[in-house]
């Protein structure tokens, strides 16, 4: 896939299918394009899916745990089927991009003038400012 493709991309979730081994292998190899090609403040979600097939269980909670720990990556396990952890895992994704573009907000604003001094744009367009 070309960059053009991840321009402007803010959160991705990688899923795989935690019966399917092969499907967990991949996950680096995706990761590894997305982070060449994405901008380098985009958010991951590690999401092992089908979750409600515990029994068919390949892929150990604890092995892509500690993946997606040594990687940065959030990590959750749904069931698509029965709606488990669906919303969570997209309400956890906006979460953290919201968080890290206000981080990114403040830093910029932070930069640009006094350092010492943080302006927050509220959601009513007005801004607030202190001196640390």
């Amino acid at each position: 896939m070309t960059s053009a493709y991840y321009r402007g991309a803010l959160g991705s979730m990688l899923v795989y299918d935690m019966r399917k081994r092969e499907s967990f292998e991949h996950i680096p190899q995706w990761l590894e394009e997305l982070r060449e090609r994405a901008d380098k403040n985009v958010v991951f979600v590690l999401i092992g899916n089908k979750s409600d097939l515990e029994d068919q269980r390949s892929v150990p909670m604890e092995e892509a745990k500690e993946f997606a720990e040594r990687e940065g990556l959030l990590f959750l396990e749904t069931s698509a089927l029965n709606s488990t952890n669906v919303e969570n895992s997209f309400i956890t994704l906006l979460t953290e991009i919201f968080n890290t573009m206000r981080k990114m907000n403040l830093a910029s604003r932070r930069n640009q003038g006094d350092p010492n001094k943080t302006c927050i744009t509220g959601v009513t367009g007005g801004t607030i400012s202190s001196m640390e």
